[in-house]
């Protein structure tokens, strides 16, 4: 679509939040004409917090899209999945993805690889370091003034809120809006394939070994590193959590005392993690919102800002790509009118997050049912109850999700009908 540019609106946009959500929105707003785009960040070096991170077909498609596919060259194909055990070592469950040689392979990589790849398709002055947000004020027709926590002050009229599950934006701009702890936390660690590979041949293959409350999960990501993510849930009425614990350091003893019950292999993979390695992350999440736009269209939320999930599906980043692209389509396709942009946002986003929110709600009731139907339920069975063996529910429309083909049949729906 060839579009006027001297016609269009000039419209500043404030990204806050320099993820992998807010990275890949403005790669897509410095696409098109009349929109200046500057992202907030609060770190002073630009990071990544954590350690892996999927790139399933949805997320590949994203990128695709924002052009930056091809920079993504690092990360270990995940065709196999195995569910084990991890007190007996039994196998519950091993899923091998369909291969298909003329589409990019499944990966575990890097956060700071996605990153990386990101950055290089950011223009040079976009991203401005070491801004907090404090505060919003909705200023009418002049738009959204920010107040940064160094003093400094900024003018936008439009504020993508990318600044994740703990979202100042989506705090501000909507007050009553709760997230609480989910009982889980969870820690993450980096270390060289090497330290563990002599511990068990299986720990080469991506896969969550599970007691009834807890799991590891262990996966190369490439390069020679391994990853390791273990969580622990404790009964959230009883057990309170900070919420901005978030990538903080803790010691080995700390972690290792949450599982003492697996196997010994698995236990010493765990006191491999060389002190200062571990970094915890307490799970917050929150109800569904109704709309994900505010202050009359001039606040989006994109990625976990508008649907607190806690990271359910493994998907986080590509879904927060996948809201920054369509974002930039809207906003093109209306020609920078952020009335008729951002409310084609929400029909299109809205309904995708409703029914995560509906299939996890499926899904725990399920579960709950099982247990129910056992009675009082031994150790394996309560072990096996977590893993879904019988396919569960189609989940192409995540896992598979073509973002680009999904704007194209509204275009074509609304081109048709008009």
């Amino acid at each position: 679509m060839t579009v006027d540019s001297s016609s269009l609106r000039h419209l500043r946009v404030a990204v806050i939040g320099g993820g992998p959500g807010g990275l890949a929105t403005a790669i897509a707003l410095t696409k098109i004409p009349n929109v200046s785009v500057t992202v907030y960040e609060q770190a002073s070096i630009l990071r990544e917090v954590g350690a892996g991170i999927s790139i399933g077909t949805n997320t590949w498609n994203v990128l695709e899209l924002l052009g930056v596919a091809d920079t993504l060259t690092s990360g270990h194909p995940t065709w196999v999945i195995l569910n084990m055990s991890g007190r007996s070592g039994e196998q519950l469950d091993r899923r091998e993805k369909v291969r298909d040689s003329t589409k990019r392979p499944p990966i575990r990589t890097q956060r700071t690889k996605l990153q990386s790849a990101l950055l290089v398709h950011v223009k040079p002055g976009v991203i401005k370091l070491s801004k907090r947000l404090a505060r919003m004020l909705d200023k009418g027709r002049e738009g959204v003034e920010l107040h940064f926590e160094d003093g400094s002050v900024a003018i936008a009229d439009l504020v993508v809120g990318a600044d994740g599950i703990r979202s100042v934006v989506r705090d501000t701009a909507w007050p009553n809006y709760e997230i609480k702890f989910t009982g889980t936390t969870i820690w993450r660690a980096l270390l060289p394939w090497d330290d563990v590979k002599d511990l068990d041949p299986r720990f080469g293959t991506t896969g969550w070994w599970h007691t009834p409350t807890t799991h590891v999960y262990f996966s190369p990501v490439g390069e020679g590193l391994w990853e390791i993510a273990s969580r622990a849930w404790q009964d959230p009425a009883t057990h309170s959590a900070n919420k901005k614990s978030w990538g903080v350091p803790v010691d080995n003893v700390h972690v290792e005392s949450h599982f003492t019950e697996y196997l010994p292999e698995i236990r010493k993979a765990l006191g491999r993690v060389p002190p200062g390695g571990w970094r915890e992350f307490a799970a917050f999440a929150g109800p569904e919102l109704t709309q994900l736009t505010a202050w009359e269209n001039k606040v989006v939320l994109v990625g976990d800002s508008s649907h607190a999930l806690s990271g359910a599906f493994g998907s986080g980043a590509g879904f927060a790509m996948e809201d920054g692209w369509i974002l930039a389509q809207a906003l093109a396709y209306w020609k920078n009118d952020t009335s008729k942009a951002l409310h084609l946002f929400d029909t299109l986003r809205l309904p995708y997050y409703s029914r995560m929110y509906a299939h996890l709600a499926t899904e725990a009731d399920k579960r709950a049912l099982k247990l129910k139907e056992l009675g009082n339920p031994t150790y394996d069975e309560r072990v096996k109850n977590k893993i879904i063996t019988d396919g569960g529910k189609d989940m192409s429309w995540i896992y598979k999700n073509d973002i680009g083909a999904v704007w194209k049949e509204w275009v074509n729906a609304f081109d048709g009908a008009s």
